[in-house]
């Protein structure tokens, strides 16, 4: 078992939305199909990665699932991690539903979850790390890049800021009005919560955690000023890097 230190950071606590209520977590599927196309970009990753018929994978962040479910097509196992309980049970709902046997959801979190088994070929992330602040973003990335395997990849989407911070304030006003206009008055109002209280960090910020913890960026994107991506190879060594695997 990981040893709980006073100390630590809890990033098992819910930030931003509560997707701990059963009701959000019913719309979430549907909120998320009104800014994003999950389906293609799920294709893109795994195009992107080269995720292949023998890989291990694992997601951090999974909510409902439906990322690991299109993968789990592609790969040999998946694993899902999440924060939520209530997530975790709606996706194994759509396990039931369609048959796949191949995708092992964990309740867990970056600073919790203990990895068992083989080390992994790729760890997939997406709008979750910047529920932590940087400090710990540096720990979660270091436990990532421990269960990875040799050659493994990491992909990282995330709200990056890579504007120009002596506008911070039209730059706000402006991608919240066009969410409002996008998706409307309550995922508007998600946005202003998460610029107020998560800790989305800058670009030069993230690619030295990044590369701290041991990585080598193959690919980064920005994208609209608070969205980036990026593909990070394991190749070297991380700055004492944790044991997670047992």
């Amino acid at each position: 078992m990981i040893r709980h230190y006073p100390w630590q950071y809890n990033d098992m606590k819910q930030v931003g939305i509560d997707y701990f209520n059963i009701n959000e977590v019913e719309v979430y599927d549907k909120q998320m199909a009104k800014l994003r196309d999950v389906k293609q970009e799920t294709k893109n990753i795994i195009k992107l990665l080269g995720i292949g018929c023998d890989d291990l994978v694992a997601e951090f962040g999974t909510g409902t699932g439906e990322f690991c479910l299109e993968v789990a097509k592609h790969c040999k196992q998946i694993t899902g991690i999440d924060v939520s309980n209530r997530m975790l049970e709606y996706a194994n709902e759509k396990i039931k539903l369609r048959g796949i046997n191949n995708v092992d959801f964990v309740h867990g979190s970056f600073l919790t979850y203990r990895h068992s088994g083989t080390p992994v070929d790729f760890v997939i992330t997406q709008l979750a790390l910047h529920h932590l602040p940087d400090f710990w973003k540096q720990i979660a990335l270091n436990r990532i890049y421990a269960i990875l395997k040799e050659g493994g990849s990491l992909y990282l989407k995330d709200t990056v800021y890579s504007f120009d911070t002596n506008k911070y304030e039209h730059f706000f006003e402006q991608w919240i009005s066009k969410t409002k206009s996008l998706a409307g008055e309550e995922l508007s109002q998600d946005v202003t919560t998460a610029v107020r209280e998560e800790f989305s960090t800058c670009d030069w910020i993230m690619e030295g955690l990044i590369k701290r913890a041991g990585f080598t960026i193959q690919h980064a994107e920005y994208e609209q000023g608070f969205l980036a991506q990026y593909v990070c190879k394991k190749t070297g060594g991380s700055i004492e890097p944790p044991s997670i695997i047992s």
